[in-house]
C-alpha cells in the first residue's frame, strides 16, 4: 500500500484571461505536515480549492488521488465524506451562535428528529479537550479571541473523522503566542496520525515543523523540499519561490537624514465609549521627516486605535491631549481632515476597511483623491485609466489590467492596490498598519523597497507590525505598546525582540 495519502497530477485550472494551474503535481505522505509556500498568485489557494471541491470535477485538468482512489468531487460535501476538511483564513463560523452550535452546524447530532442538545454539549465539550481550548462551549463565538476562534474551527473539522485537514493561512491574523499554541497543536494532530497540508507565508513556520514542502511559482510546481534531508531553509525556500537570491529581506538605507518634527503627539488619550474605557492613555511620540517609526506590542495593546485617533477619529472617540502636526496644533474631526492636511491610513484590514473589493483596480486606486482626476465635477476616466497604469506599472501589481475586479487579485496584490490608493493622495506622513500580513516574501521585499523610496523623497512613515523582524529591519526607532501605553521608546541600535518583548508584556 502506497505511502501516499494524496497525489495531485497534473492538475490545470483556467479562469477568464489567467491560467491559475498548469500541470502541478505533488504528493503528500500519511501522518505528515506538508506545507505548501509561493507568491501571492503562485496558485496555492485555487489548488486547495481543487482538492476540496470548491472548483468541481470537469472545472480543470488532471486526477486527484486520495487513498489510492481517483477521486471526482462535484461538491465540498463529497470530500468532506472522503475526509477531506479545509479551514480557510476567512472563518466560516457564525457570531451569534455558541461554540458548541458552531462546532455542529450541519453535522448535528440527533435523537430521532430532534437535535440532542445534551449530547452535543457534551461531544463539544470532548471536542474542545483534544485542541486544548478551555472554554465553556456555551459561550458565543463573536465573544472569543481569533487565536480561539481558529481551535473552533480545527474542533469542527476534527468531528468530521477527518484524515486530512487543510489549512490556509491559519496564523495571519495571530499573535505569537496564538500562532505557537496552533502550531503545537498541529503537531500533536500528526502523532494522532491526522495529515495536514497549511499554506503559510512565515518562513519560521514552515522551517519549524513542516516535515515536507512543496514550491510553487506562476502556477507551477517547481520543486518539495525534505526537513529530513535539510532541504528546508530559509534561502532554499525564497530561492526556488521568487526564482532568484534575496540577500537581505530588510533592505538597507544608505543614507539616512532625518528633517524636522512632521508629527508630534504629547498626553494623547482616546475613550472608547462602546468599551467603556480608554485604549490610549497618555500617549506620547514624535516622528521626523524621512523617518520610519515602528510600532510594536501585542495585540490588543492600543497600536491601531494609536493609528485611527490620529487619522481623523473614525471610531469617535474621545480625545485628549495635544497633536502637532509640524509644529502646529491641529484638531481632526473627520479622516478627511487628515487626508487634507498630508497624513494616509493603510488600514490593517485590507479586505474589510481598505478597499471596494467589488470594484476594479482602477477605481480603488483614486477612490482617496476624486478631486485629482475630476474635471467640472466630472471624473477624467482617460486620467483614472492612465493614473492607475502607471500605479499597476511602478507598484508591479500583477494583473493582466486595471479594470480587474480587486476581489480577484492574491493578496500582495491587493496590498499594493490599497498602498497605492493613498500613495495617490500625496501624503507627507503614512501610517502603515500591518503593511505585510498574509503576503508572501517577495511582495514583502518589494513593499521594504517601496518604503525606503518614499523615505528617500521625503515622506515620513508610522509602521505598525506584529512581527519583530519587521519591526527591527525596517524602522529607524521603536515604540513598544501594552494595555494602550507607550512602555518604552527604542533607538534602532539598542533594540532587540527581548527588550522589545520585555516592554510588551509590562
Amino acid at each position: 500500500m502506497s505511502d501516499y495519502i494524496l497525489e495531485m497530477r497534473g492538475i490545470s485550472k483556467e479562469f477568464p484571461g489567467v491560467k491559475a494551474l498548469s500541470d502541478v503535481s505533488f504528493k503528500v505522505k500519511k501522518g505528515e505536515i506538508h506545507f505548501l509556500v509561493g507568491e501571492n498568485g503562485a496558485g496555492k489557494s485555487t489548488l486547495m480549492k481543487v482538492l476540496s471541491g470548491v472548483y468541481p470535477h470537469g472545472s480543470y485538468s488532471g486526477d486527484i488521488v486520495f487513498e489510492g482512489n481517483v477521486q471526482s468531487f462535484a461538491k465540498i460535501s463529497d470530500s468532506v465524506k472522503t475526509g477531506i476538511a479545509i479551514i480557510y483564513q476567512e472563518l466560516a463560523l457564525f457570531p451569534d451562535l455558541t461554540v458548541y452550535e458552531n462546532i455542529f452546524a450541519g453535522n448535528e447530532i440527533k435523537r430521532g428528529s430532534f437535535v440532542d442538545w445534551n449530547h452535543t454539549i457534551m461531544r463539544a465539550k470532548e471536542m474542545l479537550q483534544m485542541v486544548k481550548l478551555d472554554v465553556n462551549p456555551e459561550t458565543l463565538i463573536k465573544d472569543l479571541g481569533v487565536g480561539k476562534q481558529q481551535l473552533v474551527e480545527i474542533a469542527k473539522a476534527l468531528t468530521k473523522d477527518v484524515k486530512l485537514l487543510i489549512l490556509d493561512e491559519p496564523t495571519a491574523a495571530l499573535n505569537e503566542d496564538d500562532s505557537e499554541n496552533l502550531l503545537e497543536l498541529l503537531r500533536e494532530l500528526r502523532n494522532q496520525g491526522i495529515t495536514c497540508i497549511m499554506i503559510s507565508h512565515k518562513l519560521k513556520e514552515v522551517i519549524a515543523i513542516a516535515d515536507s514542502a512543496t514550491v510553487l511559482r506562476d502556477g507551477q510546481t517547481i520543486c518539495t523540499l525534505d526537513a529530513s534531508k535539510g532541504e528546508i531553509t530559509e534561502n532554499a525556500i525564497i530561492k526556488n519561490m521568487v526564482g532568484r537570491e534575496i540577500e537581505d529581506i530588510y533592505p538597507k538605507r544608505a543614507d539616512k537624514r532625518f528633517g524636522n518634527s512632521i508629527l508630534e503627539l504629547q498626553n494623547w488619550s482616546a475613550y472608547d465609549p462602546n468599551l467603556g474605557r480608554s485604549v490610549v492613555k497618555n500617549a506620547n511620540l514624535h516622528v521626523k521627516q524621512g523617518e520610519i517609526v515602528g510600532i510594536a506590542g501585542l495585540m490588543g495593546s492600543g497600536r491601531t486605535e494609536l493609528a485611527q485617533s490620529i487619522f481623523g477619529n473614525p471610531k469617535s472617540y474621545k480625545l485628549q491631549g495635544d497633536l502637532l502636526l509640524d509644529g502646529k496644533k491641529r484638531t481632526f474631526k473627520h479622516p478627511q481632515d487628515a487626508i487634507s492636511a498630508g497624513i494616509a491610513y493603510v488600514t490593517e484590514d485590507r479586505k474589510g476597511d481598505g478597499l471596494f473589493l467589488i470594484q476594479d483596480i482602477k477605481s480603488n486606486l483614486v477612490a482617496a483623491n476624486l478631486h485629482g482626476i475630476a474635471k467640472r465635477g466630472f471624473i477624467n476616466q482617460n486620467e483614472e485609466v492612465k493614473i492607475s497604469n502607471a500605479y499597476k506599472q511602478s507598484l508591479n501589481i500583477k494583473t493582466p489590467s486595471v479594470e480587474q475586479l480587486v476581489g480577484k487579485l492574491s493578496g500582495g496584490n491587493q496590498q499594493k492596490v490599497s498602498l497605492g490608493k493613498w500613495l495617490f493622495v500625496g501624503p507627507k506622513l503614512l501610517i502603515l498598519d500591518e503593511p505585510t500580513r498574509g503576503i508572501d516574501v517577495g511582495a514583502k521585499f518589494e513593499i521594504y523597497t517601496l518604503m525606503n523610496k518614499l523615505i528617500a523623497d521625503g515622506m515620513s512613515i508610522i509602521m505598525i507590525s506584529s512581527e519583530l523582524g519587521e519591526v527591527l529591519g525596517m524602522s529607524d526607532r521603536i515604540y513598544v505598546m501594552a494595555e494602550g501605553r507607550m512602555t518604552g521608546e527604542l533607538s534602532i541600535e539598542e533594540a532587540d525582540q527581548e527588550k522589545i518583548m520585555q516592554l510588551a508584556t509590562q
